[in-house]
C-alpha cells in the first residue's frame, strides 16, 4: 500500500512539473531588461521595479504587410517585443492575410495557441502526433470565431475569403517560439543531407535539390 501511495505522489508531482511550461511569477512583474546586472528570470534580466514605466507594458501593433510570397504577416508580441510579458506566461500575435494568403504549417514548441478571427474567412487546422495517427482537424472560421491549437502540434491558417483577413492569436508562453516546417527542413542554416530528406519524403533527389534552392520566406516579424 505504501508503494502504491508513493507512486501516486510521484506521478502527481511529475504531472504538475510537466504542465508548468512557464514558471509562475513570485512578484507582481519582472520587466525584461538588457542590462547584465539585474536578476535573471525566465531567460531575461529583470528591470529594477522602481524604474519600470507604463511603456514597459505597452506596444502598438499595426496591420502587417502581406505583399510577400505567402501572402501573410505575423506580427509577434512576445517578450522580446514587449518586455513587460516576462514571467507572465502569455504572448500575442496579430496575423494579417491577403486574399489566398497562408500562414504556412508551423508549430509552437512552448505554447498553446488560441485564435480569434477579426475579419475575413479562414480555413484552419492542426495535425495530431504520430501516436494519435496524425489525425487532421480542420474548421472554416468567420469573424468572431475562436479555435485552439494544442501545444507543439503542426497547424496552419489559410485565407479562403474574397478579401483580406486578420486574426489575433494568444499563446500560453511569453516566448512560445515558432518553427515553420518547410523553412526548417529546406532552409536550415546548414543544409540537411539530401539523403535524409529523400528517404523521409520518399522522392527523387532532384526534387529535394530543387526545394533546397528555393527562397523560403519567413512571415514572422
Amino acid at each position: 500500500m505504501k508503494v502504491v501511495y508513493f507512486l501516486v505522489v510521484i506521478l502527481a508531482l511529475t504531472s504538475s512539473v510537466v504542465s508548468a511550461y512557464d514558471p509562475s511569477p513570485l512578484q507582481d512583474f519582472c520587466v525584461a531588461a538588457k542590462e547584465k546586472d539585474g536578476v535573471f528570470v525566465n531567460g531575461k534580466f529583470c528591470k529594477d521595479p522602481k524604474l519600470v514605466k507604463a511603456e514597459d507594458f505597452f506596444r502598438h501593433v499595426e496591420p502587417g504587410k502581406t505583399d510577400n510570397p505567402v501572402g501573410s504577416n505575423v506580427t509577434q508580441v512576445f517578450v522580446d517585443q514587449l518586455p513587460g510579458l516576462n514571467t507572465l506566461g502569455i504572448a500575442l500575435a496579430r496575423i494579417d492575410f491577403a486574399p489566398k494568403g497562408l500562414n504556412a504549417p508551423h508549430t509552437h514548441p512552448r505554447g498553446t495557441e488560441i485564435l480569434i478571427v477579426l475579419e475575413g474567412t479562414l480555413y484552419v487546422g492542426f495535425v495530431t502526433s504520430n501516436q494519435d495517427g496524425n489525425r487532421l482537424f480542420t474548421k472554416v472560421l468567420n469573424k468572431g470565431d475562436v479555435f485552439v491549437f494544442p501545444i507543439g502540434l503542426i497547424h496552419f491558417q489559410l485565407n479562403v475569403g474574397y478579401g483580406n483577413a486578420a486574426a489575433i492569436a494568444a499563446l500560453s508562453s511569453q516566448n512560445p517560439g515558432a518553427i515553420t516546417i518547410a523553412n526548417a527542413l529546406f532552409k536550415a542554416n546548414q543544409p540537411i543531407s539530401s539523403e535524409v530528406l529523400t528517404k523521409a519524403f520518399q522522392v527523387d533527389k532532384s526534387i529535394i535539390d530543387y526545394l533546397q534552392k528555393q527562397s523560403w520566406y519567413d512571415n514572422n516579424n
